[in-house]
């Protein structure tokens, strides 16, 4: 189980991933060899999973998620589910 999100923005149809995953920290714990966090492009955002692995590196990672959002618009909504 673990900690699910939505940052709801309006996804262009022709976005590239690209530098997001440049950016983001590995989402695997090498010494536990668990998933820290996962996450999915939807339309309308990005829905991310933090595992309550590492919380340091979820947070970073969402982070970077929300930082990339906003390099789309001007705010986005973010909802725990």
């Amino acid at each position: 189980m673990g900690k699910e999100y939505k940052i709801k923005f309006k996804v262009p149809a022709d976005y590239n991933p690209e530098n997001l995953f440049k950016r983001v920290p590995s989402p695997i714990h090498r010494g536990k060899m668990a998933e820290i966090y996962n996450f999915k492009i939807e339309e309308d955002g990005f829905y991310f999973l933090d595992s309550l692995v590492d919380n340091k590196v979820a947070s970073v990672a969402f982070k970077h998620f929300v930082d990339e959002a906003l390099s789309y618009c001007d705010s986005v909504e973010i909802i725990e589910l």
